[in-house]
C-alpha cells in the first residue's frame, strides 16, 4: 500500500461533521477484506447517480483536510469533484471544510485510491486528476509504496478523457525525478510542460506545502496530459 493505517479517533468536532455530513457526501463503495480496500466485484461508479447531475469530474487522490478540493471546487461549481482518503478524522474535517465553503458539488470516497482506479472508475470519464504532495517514502527499499508507480499510472490514464490532464505536485527532487520516469512508460500521458509547469493558481498552499517552503525545499509542478 502507499500508506500506513493509521487510527480512527476523531475529535467531537470531527465526530460532529462525520455523524452530520457523511450520510450526505461520502459516497460507500463495497468493501473488501480491509477497511480500506474495494470489493473485487464492486460496480463502477455511476458518476451522474453519484452526484445528481452529468458535469465533467475531477478527482483528487489523498484529499487531507480538504482544503485544496473544497477551495476549488467553491471557485467551479460547475464541475463535480471526487475525492479520495483513507484517514477518518481527515475525511470528517474536509466534510467539514466542504460545509463551511458552502459546495454541493463535492463526494468522498473513503478507499484506496489505488484500487479504486482499477476497479470502480470507468475508462474515459475523468477529466482532471490530482495527486497533490504524495508521501515520497524516502526509504529505497520503500520506493513500492510510492502511489505514483507504473501500474497507478496506466490506471490513471484509462480513466481520462483525451485531453484529459494529471497535476501533480511534490516537494521532493527525488520524487519528481521518480515521477518522470515512471510517466517516461506510458506513452498516453504527454508533459505539457516539459521545460517545468507554472505553479497552479487555484491551488491554495496547504499546510503541506507551506511546511516544505519553510524548509527551504523547491515544489515541482507537473501536468500531464491524455492524448
Amino acid at each position: 500500500m502507499s500508506f500506513v493505517r493509521r487510527g480512527d479517533r476523531m475529535n467531537p468536532s470531527q465526530q460532529r461533521a462525520w455523524d452530520e455530513l457523511s450520510p450526505r457526501w461520502v459516497v460507500k463503495v463495497p468493501q473488501g477484506p480491509r477497511s480500506t480496500s474495494i470489493a473485487p466485484d464492486a460496480p463502477p461508479l455511476d458518476f451522474t447517480e453519484v452526484f445528481g447531475r452529468e458535469a465533467p469530474v475531477h478527482v483528487e487522490v489523498g484529499i487531507g483536510d480538504g482544503a485544496t478540493i473544497a477551495h476549488v471546487a467553491e471557485q467551479h461549481p460547475e464541475i463535480n469533484f471526487l475525492g479520495f482518503e483513507v484517514f477518518l478524522p481527515t475525511t470528517a474535517s474536509a466534510l467539514g471544510r466542504c460545509k463551511r465553503a458552502g459546495v454541493e458539488n463535492v463526494r468522498i470516497v473513503v478507499a484506496d485510491a489505488e484500487q479504486a482506479f482499477e476497479q470502480i472508475i470507468p475508462p474515459s470519464s475523468v477529466t482532471e486528476v490530482w495527486t497533490f504532495f504524495p508521501d515520497p517514502w524516502h526509504k529505497k527499499r520503500h520506493h513500492k509504496r510510492r502511489i505514483i508507480n507504473p501500474r497507478f499510472a496506466a490506471s490513471v490514464a484509462k480513466a481520462l478523457i483525451q485531453g484529459g490532464r494529471w497535476r501533480i505536485a511534490t516537494d521532493w527532487e527525488d520524487y519528481a525525478e521518480w515521477i518522470a520516469g515512471v510517466m517516461d512508460g506510458i506513452p498516453e500521458l504527454v508533459d505539457e510542460f516539459p521545460e517545468g509547469a507554472p505553479r497552479w493558481n487555484l491551488r491554495p498552499i496547504t499546510r503541506f506545502e507551506q511546511r516544505a517552503l519553510n524548509a527551504g525545499r523547491k515544489v515541482a509542478d507537473m501536468v500531464y496530459v491524455k492524448r
